[in-house]
């Protein structure tokens, strides 16, 4: 373990590596690989009666199309400049992976909520994939450039500015430190929000906490022949039993004990107590997100004492992320272990139900896959509502917390020490950030060609 002297030279050394000034710079190599032949490619581990719906819902807008192309970011940041200090990543961190969801004790807390992708890397990679989202989001609400840089610009900074308060606290600070709902209200009184707008994300907080199992077996369930199931909506939501025939589910049924008692192993011991009271009622297949839509999602309900406490899981596919080809491959053997490691290591508090398990697929192959609750407590942002003050308000939220993520992990005094206390380095992902976008036009035209051009499929669902 380096001193805080021998991480500070650290972080000045690693300015000869990568001087900040180096990362504005966005050129895409003259090797780059055609975006939509990686989406393809993607799509062959991925089920094929889903990938239209991937396709359609990244052609809704170019955010949409960032938001389901971390692959093609991810090949594009390695022929970036790296300062070479690494922290554990979430490797997707554009703006809608951020949000509140309900912590441990109940309190909506505000976070990085999404890590399919997370691996060890480059630090700055996750920062750069969050300005790029932002400057998107900002182009895509219509907002002047200056608003777009002045977002992206408050996300750097902060990001520079709240290293560099972790780099002087100790250990159990940064361990403890979370943004909770109340602070989110106060920020916003800061930035000089206006008082109905402030209401407005009460009303979202307080519409969060209502967000848990009861409510997601209430919207997603029926009760059919007197037992309860989730609902019939193809493709979106399948139940198993329109999957598999009789022999089919009598195999899943056999294997699904084997499978709940891994899961099982995967939790801490407290948890497993709390899970061994629950009896499992119904599964069903459904569609989730934009990146990450052909992937094998399932949910999961679970019934306590009672019907009417109930317990619903996601069960998701972990696949490799897409930052190994270029970061290294993970120290996990079980994607869905690499998932739930990082996202505990990088969230303030996680998700009591968060593990992993192995298991067969429908078509026999070994897969990976984490659970974890679904909709519990969770506050999605409403880009589309967005004024420049509030995406510069949201900006700021995101920064903070990515320095925080990334303070658990790496060495925070050596990248703040890197990072400095000039403008350089923010001012240089400002100017990344306003290149990126350009590309990342280009690659969702190359997308909308493929789909007029009939090369692939598309379906807005």
């Amino acid at each position: 373990m380096s001193t805080p002297e021998q991480s500070a030279m650290i972080g000045r050394q690693a300015r000869e590596r990568a001087p900040r000034s180096a990362h504005a710079a966005w050129q895409p190599p003259a090797s780059r690989a055609d975006p939509v032949a990686l989406l393809e490619a993607q799509g062959e581990s991925r089920l094929p009666e889903l990938l239209a719906i991937r396709y359609g819902r990244m052609a809704r807008s170019p955010l949409s199309f960032l938001r389901g192309s971390a692959a093609i970011m991810a090949g594009d940041l390695a022929h970036t400049p790296t300062s070479g200090l690494r922290a554990q990543l979430c490797g997707d961190a554009h703006l809608s992976n951020f949000g509140g969801f309900a912590s441990p004790d109940r309190e909506i807390v505000f976070d990085l909520n999404d890590f399919d992708e997370t691996l060890p890397g480059p630090f700055e990679w996750d920062l750069k994939r969050l300005a790029a989202s932002l400057h998107v989001a900002g182009l895509q609400r219509g907002f002047a450039e200056a608003d777009r840089r002045a977002a992206v610009l408050r996300a750097a900074d902060v990001y520079v500015r709240s290293m560099r308060s972790f780099a002087r606290e100790g250990n159990l600070e940064v361990w403890y430190a979370r943004l909770p709902a109340r602070q989110i209200l106060r920020m916003a009184r800061e930035e000089g929000i206006s008082s109905k707008r402030r209401r407005a994300i009460e009303r979202n907080i307080a519409k969060a906490r209502g967000k848990e199992s009861r409510r997601a077996a209430g919207r997603l369930t029926e009760r059919v022949d007197g037992h309860l199931r989730f609902v019939s909506d193809p493709p979106l939501i399948v139940p198993i039993e329109e999957l598999l025939d009789d022999a089919g589910r009598a195999q899943l049924e056999a294997t699904l004990s084997g499978l709940l008692s891994a899961y099982r192993e995967s939790l801490p011991h407290d948890r497993r107590r709390l899970f061994d009271g629950y009896r499992h009622l119904s599964i069903a297949r459904k569609v989730v997100g934009v990146g990450s839509v052909g992937t094998r999602a399932w949910i999961v309900l679970f019934a306590g004492n009672e019907d009417s406490d109930p317990l619903v899981l996601q069960c998701k596919e972990a696949q490799e992320s897409v930052l190994e080809p270029y970061a290294g491959a993970s120290a996990y053997a079980n994607h869905g272990q690499r998932v739930v490691e990082g996202q505990r290591l990088m969230q303030a508090a996680s998700d009591i139900f968060l593990g992993w398990m192995p298991a067969i697929g429908l078509d026999g192959s070994p897969r990976d896959f984490y659970l974890r609750q679904l909709w519990d407590g969770k506050l999605s942002p409403d880009i589309d509502s967005m004024t420049p003050q509030l995406l510069r308000g949201y900006a700021q939220l995101c920064g903070w917390t990515l320095a925080r993520a990334h303070a658990r992990s790496g060495d925070r005094v050596a990248i703040s020490s890197y990072l400095g206390r000039s403008a350089t380095f923010a001012e240089a992902i400002v100017d990344f950030a306003a290149s990126y976008a350009e590309q990342n036009a280009r690659d969702y035209a190359a997308l909308l060609h493929a789909i007029s051009s009939g090369r692939i499929e598309a379906v807005d669902l």
